[in-house]
C-alpha cells in the first residue's frame, strides 16, 4: 500500500522549504508541498525532525506544525516505529520541550501537553505521572501544569484512536484520573489560594471544567474550589470560564434524585447571579450576557423536572431565564434559551405536574408576548422597505433563522397554556394595531406594519398545534385576515397563514370561498415571492379541501390552463400537485374526461416545447414540463381499483399518451435530464397503479430495453425495478405468465449493464452502477428462487466485487446492500421475506449461496477490509463491518483464515505482526464461545482495527499491491 516510485528524503531543510511554499501563490506547488508534508508526517524520519525543527528558532507556525505532526506519530506510530526501550527517552524529550515551551507560544505548549497525556496513556509502566509532570516542570510553570492537567481527562476519553485494548485502556482511565482525581482538586486548590491572580486564571476555570467529568461533582462543591469558581465571577477576564465552569457542574446534576444535596447547594448560588442580567445588559457586555443566559438555561435544563417538582422553589430560576429574554433587544442570546423552555415544558404536560404547570402558566403567557415582540422586523434606518436590515444580509439571515426558532418554542407555549389563550394573544395584538393605524393605511404604505406582520407570522407557527375544532378564536381571526393591507409583507404573511390552516378551513366550509379568492387574486401581484407563496397556498387548499372544491373543478382548469405558464417552474408543480388531488377524488366514471381536460393541453404543451427543442435550455424545458405530467400519473389512481378485466379509466388515458412520451423519450436519448424525467413518470405510473398498468407493460418493456441499450442510462433501470417489485410471485393480481415475462426482461436488463460494466470500469460510471444494484437488490428481494439460481448470479457477484474499489458513497452503499442481502441467504435462516417460499427450495438457495460464498468469500474479505481501511467512505462502514460479521455468522473459521491471511498482505511497518496476532486471538475468543452476541462483537473489534489504521495510513490511493482491485470480466 505504500506509493510507488523512488524514496522521498524527509530532511529537516526539505521541510522548511515545503512549509514556505505552502504560503505562496503557485497551487500547483502547493499541491505538492501538501502531499510531501503529508507524508513527511507518516515517515520514520519525522520523529527527529519535529524535535529538530521545535529546538531551532523556526518561525512560530512552523513549530506549530512540528508539534502537531508530533502528535500524530505518538498517537498512531508509537507502537510501530519507536522500539519498547527507547519510549522513556521519548518522554525525557517531550518534558524537556514542555519546558522550554512554557512561556509560550500556548499553541505549541498545548500540542505538547497533548503528546505528553497520548504518552502517559499509551506507557502502561508509567505509574506516577503527575509528580513526574509536576516536578519537571517546577512551580514557576503554572501556565504549563494547568493546559496538561486541562487536555489529560479529554485525551483519555478519545483513547480509542490509540492502540490499547479495551480493557487495558479501562485500567490506564483508572490509573490516570480516578487515582489522581484527589490530587488533582488538592493541586487545583492550593494554586488557586497562591495569588489573587491565580484565583481568576480563566487556566484554572478550564482545568475544573474538564475534571469536572472525571470527579464527582460533589467533591467539588463541597471543596473550596465553589467559592473560588463564583467568586471569579466578578472579574472580567475570568467571568466567562467560570460561567462555563458552573454551567458544567450544572450539567454533571442532571440526575436529580442522585444530586439532591449538590442541588440545594448550588441553587441558591445560581440564583443570587440574577441581578448581574441588568448589569451586563447596561454595560453593554454582550459575551457575559451569552455566558449568564448559557448558565441559567443550563440549569433550567439540567433540573427541569425538579422545576416540574417544585415550581415554587424553582421559580426564580425559571424568572432568570424569561428575564434573560425579555432584555434581549438584539435577539443576541434568546437562542440558548429555546432548549430550556422546551426542555421544561416536556414535564409540565405531564398529568402528573399539573399544578406547577397552573404556577407557570402567566411565565409562559409573559414569553409569548416578548416572543411577539423579537419576531417583529426591524424598523429601517433609511426608510428603506425593500432593505430593512441596511445591507447586512448576515443579520437578515440571522433574524430568518430566529424566527423560526422561535416559533418552536410558541409551539411549547401552545402546549402549556392552549391554543385558544395563544391565538387571544394574536388576536389581541391585530386588534391593537387596527385601532392604532389602520385608518393611517393608504395602499402599500401601511405604519408600523412589523407590528402587524409578526401575529401573523406567529400565528403561521402555530398552526401545526390549532385543532379543526377550534371554534372561539379563529371564527373571529379569519375575516380579518382577507382584509389585511396590500403591503407586500403583510400579503406573503397572511397567504402563509391561510396556507397553513387549510385543514381547519375543511371542516368550515363557510370560510373558503373569501380565503381561496384572496389566494386567486395574489397572482395578479407583481411580486414573485408572493406569486410562489400563492401557489403554495393553492397546494394545499386543494389537497385538504379537495371535497369541497369538486363543484368548481372545470372552474379549477380554466384556472390552472391560464395562470400556470405565468409561473416559475417550483411554482407550477406545486398547483399541479393542487390541482391533481382535486381530480383525484372525482367519481371514477369522470375521471378519464377530467384527465383530459387537465392533462391534454398539458400534453399539447410538452409537444411545441419538444419541437422547439433546439438547445440545453429548451431541452431543460422539456424536462421540467414531464414533471407536470407526472404529477397526473403519480396522484390521479382509481381506488379502490377497477375489478379484474375491468378498464381502468386512469390507465386508459395513460395508454393514451404513452406513444407520446415515448417519442419524446426516443428523440431525446442522449439528453439525460429528459430521460430521467420520463422514466421517472414512467416509474410512478408503475408504483401508483399497479396491477391496472399490465396492458401498458409490453411497450413499456421495449422502451427500458431499448433506452437503456442505446443511452446507457441507469434512469431505465428505476423503472424496471418498479415492475419487480409490482409484479413480483406474491402479488394476488398477477399471473404466473406475467411473472415469467418480467423476470424474463429483468435478466436481459441485467445482462446489458453486465455487458456494459465489463467494457468499461465502475469508476467511469457510478451512477449507473448504483442503479443497478439497486435493481438486483429487487430481483433478489422478489424472485429469489429465479435469479439465485441462474446463470447471471455469478457474474453480478464478481461485479459487486469490483464496484467495492470505488470511494464514491451511493454506487458504494447500493452494493453493499446487495452484498448483504446475498449473504443473508447463506445463514442458517433465510430472509423472512420469503415464507412463502417451500422450505426445500429455500434450502436448496442456500446450498446454492453458501457454495458461491466458499469460492468467492476471501476475495469478498479482501475487498471489504480494503475498503474499511482505506478507500470507504465512512458511510459505509456498518454495511461492510455487516457484511463481514454475517460472514463469520456462516463460515466462522474461514472467515477468521481470510482475515489472517487478507492483513498479512498489509506492508510492512503499517502494522506489526504482533498487532495483528492480538486482533486475531480476540477473534478467535470471541468465536469460541458460540454465543451470538460474542460473536457479534467481532463486528465492532475489526471496525476498531480498521479505524486505527486508516488513522495511521495517509499514502497515496495508486497503488494498493496485493490488496488492488482486478477489472470485472464478463463473457455472457
Amino acid at each position: 500500500m505504500a506509493s510507488n516510485g523512488s524514496q522521498q528524503v524527509f530532511g529537516v531543510d526539505e521541510v522548511l522549504q515545503a512549509m514556505l511554499t505552502m504560503r505562496g501563490g503557485d497551487s500547483e506547488k502547493k499541491k505538492r508541498a501538501h502531499e510531501y508534508l503529508e507524508s513527511f508526517q507518516k515517515s520514520t524520519t519525522a520523529w527527529s525532525a519535529t524535535i529538530t525543527i521545535l529546538q531551532s528558532n523556526a518561525e512560530a507556525d512552523v513549530k506549530l506544525f512540528a508539534a502537531t505532526t508530533l502528535r500524530g506519530k505518538i498517537t498512531y506510530d508509537l507502537s510501530t516505529q519507536v522500539p519498547a526501550p527507547e519510549i522513556p527517552a521519548v518522554r525525557t524529550q517531550l518534558l524537556s520541550l514542555l519546558k522550554r515551551y512554557a512561556p509560550g507560544p500556548k499553541p505549541v505548549r498545548v500540542q505538547l501537553c497533548v503528546c505528553l497525556a497520548i504518552l502517559a496513556i499509551q506507557m502502561q509502566e508509567w505509574k506516577d505521572v503527575l509528580p513526574v509532570v509536576v516536578s519537571s516542570l517546577g512551580d514557576e510553570n503554572h501556565a504549563c501544569i494547568l493546559d496538561f492537567l486541562r487536555v489529560l481527562p479529554e485525551e483519555v476519553t478519545e483513547g480509542r484512536k490509540i492502540t490499547l485494548t479495551d480493557e487495558e485502556l479501562t485500567l490506564r482511565t483508572t490509573e490516570l484520573l480516578e487515582h489522581n482525581a484527589p490530587q488533582v482538586v488538592q493541586l487545583l486548590i492550593n494554586y488557586a489560594h497562591s495569588s489573587e491572580a491565580a484565583a481568576t486564571n480563566p487556566q484554572l476555570f478550564e482545568c475544573i471544567t474538564s475534571w469536572l467529568r472525571e470527579v464527582p461533582v460533589n467533591e467539588i462543591v463541597k471543596s473550596p474550589l465553589l467559592n473560588i469558581v463564583f467568586n471569579a465571577l466578578e472579574s472580567d477576564s475570568s467571568f466567562q470560564a467560570a460561567a462555563e465552569c458552573i454551567s458544567t457542574m450544572v450539567r454533571e446534576t442532571r440526575e436529580i434524585d442522585d444530586n439532591v444535596e449538590t442541588i440545594q447547594i448550588l441553587l441558591p448560588r445560581v440564583i443570587a447571579l440574577q441581578p448581574k442580567i441588568q448589569k451586563v445588559v447596561e454595560e453593554e457586555d454582550v459575551e457575559s450576557y451569552k455566558s449568564l443566559t448559557k448558565l441559567f438555561s443550563e440549569a433550567g435544563s439540567a433540573w427541569a423536572v425538579a422545576i416540574a417538582r417544585e415550581a415554587t422553589t424553582f421559580r426564580p430560576l425559571v424568572d432568570a431565564v424569561l428575564e434573560c429574554t425579555a432584555r434581549d433587544k438584539d435577539r443576541d442570546v434568546i437562542e440558548f434559551t429555546f432548549d430550556f423552555w422546551y426542555d421544561l415544558k416536556q414535564y409540565l404536560v405531564l398529568e402528573k405536574y399539573i399544578e406547577s404547570r397552573m404556577q407557570l402558566l402567566d411565565v409562559y403567557a409573559k414569553l409569548v408576548d416578548i416572543l411577539l415582540k423579537h419576531l417583529e422586523y426591524p424598523e429601517s434606518e433609511s426608510n428603506n422597505e425593500k432593505d430593512l436590515f441596511d445591507g447586512d444580509r448576515e443579520a437578515e439571515e440571522k433574524f430568518r433563522e430566529f424566527r423560526h426558532l422561535m416559533g418552536d418554542t410558541l409551539k411549547d407555549c401552545c402546549e402549556i397554556m392552549g391554543v385558544t389563550e395563544c391565538l387571544t394573544k394574536v388576536l389581541h395584538s391585530i386588534k391593537i394595531w387596527m385601532q392604532k393605524y389602520a385608518s393611517l393605511a393608504n395602499g402599500a404604505s401601511v405604519p408600523h406594519w412589523q407590528q402587524l406582520e409578526a401575529p401573523l407570522f406567529s400565528m403561521r407557527a402555530m398552526g401545526r398545534m390549532v385543532t379543526s375544532e377550534e371554534n372561539t378564536i379563529l371564527p373571529q381571526l379569519m375575516p380579518l385576515l382577507v382584509q389585511m393591507p396590500a403591503h407586500e409583507k403583510l400579503r406573503f404573511a397572511t397567504i402563509m397563514v391561510l396556507g397553513r390552516y387549510t385543514e381547519w378551513t375543511a371542516a368550515h366550509p363557510e370560510f373558503l370561498s373569501p380565503q381561496f379568492t384572496y389566494i386567486v387574486s395574489s397572482f395578479d401581484t407583481d411580486s414573485k415571492e408572493i406569486v410562489r407563496a400563492a401557489a403554495m397556498a393553492i397546494k394545499y387548499f386543494c389537497t385538504d379541501c379537495r371535497n369541497l372544491l369538486s363543484e368548481q373543478v372545470v372552474q379549477l382548469q380554466q384556472f390552472y390552463d391560464q395562470i400556470l405558464d405565468k409561473l416559475p417552474q417550483i411554482s407550477q408543480e406545486e398547483i399541479t400537485e393542487g390541482v391533481a388531488t382535486v381530480v383525484s377524488v372525482q367519481p371514477k366514471e369522470e375521471i378519464y374526461k377530467l384527465l383530459k381536460l387537465f392533462c391534454d393541453p398539458l400534453v399539447q404543451r410538452l409537444m411545441t416545447k419538444a419541437n422547439n427543442a433546439t438547445d440545453n435550455d429548451g431541452k431543460l424545458l422539456v424536462a421540467d414540463h414531464l414533471q407536470l405530467i407526472t404529477f397526473f400519473a403519480q396522484g390521479v389512481v382509481v381506488l379502490p381499483p377497477v375489478e379484474r378485466g375491468q378498464e381502468d379509466p386512469a390507465v386508459k388515458y395513460w395508454q393514451e399518451v404513452f406513444p407520446i412520451l415515448s417519442k419524446v423519450l426516443m428523440n431525446f436519448l442522449d439528453f439525460p435530464p429528459i430521460c430521467e424525467r420520463v422514466c421517472r413518470c414512467w416509474r410512478f405510473m408503475v408504483i401508483s397503479h399497479r396491477g391496472a398498468m399490465a396492458p401498458i407493460l409490453p411497450d413499456m418493456a421495449n422502451q427500458l430495453a431499448t433506452g437503456f441499450a442505446t443511452s446507457k442510462q441507469g434512469c431505465f433501470l428505476w423503472v424496471t425495478g418498479a415492475i419487480l417489485r409490482e409484479f413480483s410471485d406474491d402479488r394476488e393480481h398477477v399471473g404466473q405468465d406475467m411473472t415469467e415475462h418480467i423476470y424474463v426482461f429483468f435478466e436481459a436488463q441485467a445482462t446489458n449493464v453486465l455487458r456494459f460494466l465489463s467494457e468499461l470500469s465502475p469508476q467511469d460510471l457510478p451512477d449507473v452502477t448504483e442503479d443497478f444494484f439497486r435493481l438486483v437488490v429487487d430481483g433478489l428481494l422478489y424472485y429469489p428462487q429465479k435469479f439465485i439460481p441462474s446463470a447471471i448470479f455469478l457474474p453480478v457477484f464478481e461485479a459487486a466485487l469490483s464496484v467495492l474499489v470505488l470511494e464514491q458513497r451511493e454506487p458504494l452503499s447500493a452494493t453493499l446492500h446487495y452484498l448483504r442481502d446475498v449473504l443473508g441467504w447463506g445463514t442458517t435462516y433465510s430472509p423472512t421475506s420469503y415464507d412463502h417460499l417451500p422450505a426445500s427450495v429455500a434450502g436448496e438457495l442456500r446450498i446454492a449461496v453458501r457454495q458461491l460464498l466458499s469460492a468467492q468469500g476471501e476475495t469478498l474479505v479482501k475487498r471489504l477490509l480494503a475498503g474499511m481501511m482505506i478507500t470507504f467512505p465512512k458511510d459505509c462502514f456498518a454495511d461492510a463491518s455487516g457484511a463481514l460479521l454475517t460472514l463469520f455468522e456462516i463460515f466462522p473459521e474461514q472467515t477468521a483464515a481470510w482475515v489472517d491471511r487478507t492483513l498479512r498482505l498489509l506492508p510492512e511497518r503499517t502494522v506489526s505482526p504482533v498487532e495483528i496476532d492480538r486482533l486475531m486471538t480476540k477473534v478467535k475468543e470471541k468465536l469460541s464461545t458460540n454465543d451470538t452476541g460474542d460473536v457479534r462483537q467481532i463486528r465492532s473489534i475489526l471496525q476498531d482495527f480498521t479505524n486505527t489504521y486508516r488513522r495511521r495510513y495517509i499514502a497515496p490511493r495508486d497503488g494498493l499491491g496485493a490488496l488492488e482491485g482486478s477489472r470485472f470480466r464478463f463473457d455472457g
